[in-house]
């Protein structure tokens, strides 16, 4: 976390933060320098909730689905790195980054909204004897029921993958409208959304080359509303879309190639449609006990 960075970006839409924040700017801009990172957030949300006014219930809950998905996201890749020879070696260190954030970002999130006066989100059979948290096993069915197998099966464990990394995105992109106005967590926001980008590129990357070859041939992007696999269209579908703020960008003037046609594929490869929390949870409930 990049305090002094957070505090710049909200200096430029609001020149008066460092008065709301009643405090010296050179005391604020040494802050992140003298306080352990872990502390971080509940500092963040103590002096922000006094600049800014109470957190609302709206936020709180944006990042509830958010630590909901980290929890599933978490659970399936440390299950996935400790079985057996599942993973080839060359891949495991990625899959292995990819569990240690994913821990981080529970911790963070629940941190933040215990922060803000909320209550953390606790996935089914959390804190069961034989669990060792974040990691809940036991509240997840990554089988859905029988017709998968990823933990025997690594072409079947990357296209969960695939399906997780593309749905977190898409769900993060959907709670961002939620925490406008409260700028130090839509800067956080973002930054995990950037870090699950990078985790389905890294997943895309892998079921494309060889030996995967994944025969939709997935690029580091979701382009169209292309699935790895037809049973998960549901998780796609709206990715097809070519307009933003009613601008169609197929339509767009003075392109310079491609006979002056903007070409759909790159059209819809350029956004991430954003899933409101109905359909996230929709979306995850087949993996949920």
């Amino acid at each position: 976390m990049n305090f002094k960075h957070i505090l710049s970006e909200i200096e430029k839409t609001d020149p008066e933060v460092y008065q709301k924040l009643s405090g010296r700017r050179d005391a604020l801009k040494s802050f992140g320098s003298k306080v352990a990172l872990a502390a971080l957030p509940l500092a963040l949300g103590s002096m922000f909730k006094k600049a800014y006014g109470k957190t609302t219930d709206a936020v709180i809950d944006a990042l509830n689905l958010a630590l909901e998905f980290e929890y599933l996201e978490y659970t399936y890749y440390r299950q996935g790195n400790n079985t057996g020879s599942l993973i080839p070696a060359n891949d495991l260190p990625g899959f292995k980054a990819m569990e240690t954030q994913e821990k981080a970002h529970i911790t963070f999130l629940n941190t933040t909204i215990t922060s803000l006066g909320g209550v953390p989100f606790t996935p089914k059979n959390f804190g069961a004897p034989t669990t060792v948290a974040p990691y809940v096993p036991a509240a997840y069915d990554f089988t859905m029921g029988g017709k998968y197998t990823p933990f025997s099966d690594y072409k079947v464990f990357l296209l969960l993958a695939q399906i997780f990394e593309d749905t977190g995105v898409h769900a993060l992109q959907g709670q961002m409208s939620q925490l406008l106005g409260n700028n130090p967590i839509l800067t956080q926001a973002f930054q995990l959304q950037s870090v699950e980008a990078r985790h389905a590129a890294f997943v895309r990357h892998i079921r494309r080359l060889a030996p995967i070859n994944a025969p939709e041939t997935p690029s580091p992007w979701i382009s169209n509303n292309i699935p790895p696999t037809i049973p998960f269209q549901a998780y796609y579908n709206g990715e097809d879309n070519v307009e933003h703020n009613g601008v169609i960008i197929t339509n767009l003037p003075n392109i310079h190639y491609n006979n002056g046609a903007m070409p759909k594929i790159s059209a819809t490869g350029a956004f991430d449609e954003p899933f409101d929390k109905t359909r996230v949870l929709t979306l995850i409930a087949p993996f949920k006990l």
